[in-house]
Order: C-alpha cells, then sequence, then structure tokens
C-alpha cells in the first residue's frame, strides 16, 4: 500500500509522498512515487502515485516517450489546460491497464494506478487533480482543498480539522509531514523516506523539494512535537466525573 497526498492552497500547491513498496512482509523495498515535468517553459507538472508500480512505471514511460518523440497530438507539452493533462494521463493509464489486464486478473493481481496531479499552466490557475484507474478524475476545491490517495483514511484527521485554502504553505507542509507520519505509524506498508514538494503559484517552477529520510533531525523533530502537542491536548480535556453508583433499593 502507498499513501501519497495533495494540498491545493491559494498560495500553491504542496504534495507529499511515501516510498515503501513492498510484496509480502519478508520484501520490502524502496521507489520514488513523485515524478515531476516540465515538458515547456511555461508548465509544470506534478505526478504522485498509488497501485502497481509496474503499471505506474509504464504510464511514466509512455508520457516521456510521448514527449521525446511525440507522434499523438495529446502529450504534456501542448496541454492548454491542466484538465486536459489529466484526461491525456487518464487515457494513458487506462490504455495500459487494459493492456495487462488479462494476464493480472488470471494470477489475482490488480493493475490499477490511482494518480494525483498537480501543476500549472501559465495563464491558467494552479490545481489539484486525483485520476481514478478508470481514466476519470475529479479536481480539488475550496471545499475540498486536499486529494489523497492510497492508504488515505489514517493521515485523514489531521487534514480534516486543519487545512483551508488559506492555510500558508508552509504550514501546509508541516501537515503533510504529520499526515504521513500518522499513516506510516498505523500501517506497516507505509514509510520513509517521505518525499516532499512545495509550488508557489505562478513561478513554474518548485520552490523546494526534499527527501527526508527516517532519521532525518527535522523529521523526528516536527513529529515528536506532534505527538507531544496531541498528548498535551488530551491531558487538557475536562475530567471525566464518575458518580457513584446507585443502590437499588
Amino acid at each position: 500500500m502507498t499513501y501519497c497526498l495533495g494540498l491545493c492552497l491559494d498560495e500553491g500547491l504542496v504534495l507529499a509522498s511515501e516510498t515503501r513498496t513492498n510484496a509480502g512482509v519478508d520484501y520490502v523495498t524502496s521507489y520514488s512515487k513523485m515524478r515531476v515535468f516540465t515538458p515547456a517553459p511555461d508548465r509544470l507538472f506534478v505526478l504522485l502515485s498509488a497501485g502497481n508500480l509496474a503499471t505506474t512505471q509504464e504510464v511514466i514511460n509512455h508520457i516521456q516517450r510521448d514527449l521525446d518523440y511525440p507522434t499523438d497530438p495529446a502529450n504534456l507539452a501542448n496541454a492548454r489546460y491542466l484538465f486536459e493533462a489529466a484526461e491525456y494521463i487518464g487515457r494513458l493509464s487506462l490504455q495500459v491497464q487494459q493492456e495487462h489486464g488479462a494476464a493480472l486478473s488470471s494470477s489475482n493481481v490488480s493493475g490499477e494506478t490511482t494518480l494525483i496531479l498537480g501543476g500549472q499552466i501559465a495563464g491558467q490557475p494552479h490545481g489539484l487533480m486525483l485520476i481514478y484507474p478508470q481514466g476519470n478524475y475529479i479536481m480539488a476545491s475550496p471545499e475540498t482543498p486536499y486529494l489523497q490517495t492510497g492508504e488515505s483514511k489514517y493521515g485523514k484527521p489531521a487534514l480534516d480539522r486543519i487545512v483551508h485554502p488559506s492555510l500558508p504553505l508552509e504550514e501546509g507542509a508541516r501537515l503533510a509531514l504529520v499526515s504521513l507520519d500518522a499513516t506510516a505509524r498505523s500501517n506497516i506498508t507505509v514509510g520513509p523516506p517521505f518525499e516532499l514538494a512545495i509550488y508557489r503559484r505562478d513561478q513554474i517552477a518548485l520552490s523546494y523539494r526534499y527527501k527526508f529520510e527516517e532519521h532525518d533531525p527535522y523529521l523526528i523533530h516536527v513529529c515528536d512535537a506532534w505527538n507531544a502537542g496531541i498528548r498535551a491536548a488530551f491531558d487538557n480535556l475536562p475530567r471525566f466525573t464518575w458518580e457513584p453508583p446507585v443502590t437499588p433499593p
């Protein structure tokens, strides 16, 4: 299982992913699930992936092939809107899944992949989209400013309580790390290194990209501070008053 998330904020985007992949408890490896594409000076795309690793890698290879040898009019270099880029990636993903679907199904293996696409094309607003295995997508909105894929339930509570469109990018970055750590604590299939990217709107370049290893001092400090804060909040809850038991007549 994987966990990736993106925040679509007024100031820009925060995108984060973990790197653990596994095929059983005795085979655990790490692969980056974040890919950055800058196919032209007026556009930037960040793609996060969760699901079948082979499907994801084939989709990414096809995206790069279409940029290197543009025989099809649809590719990331000529998309006019972010949703057109999402439609193009969704078609590629569905094509790859269908090509290998029968063989994978006969082995009881899922070939599905779910993708988060964030970025901006100059002259258009920045945005964030979740591309489903079926090829369709949804967009982040002011009412739902974050999107998740993979093992999403453990990292969701902090997002629900804190994230809002006017959240500063730096705070969104800390929140993303907290959400990743919460998921890793509750699910052994998710773990560091964590990758984090920050995009400030209209810059058409990443402001920040970093990989946090398991023993990164800053990552440890943030997670320990969050855990201590949760404990302090619990300790400060109003005490529960036990009423004496009622003695039956």
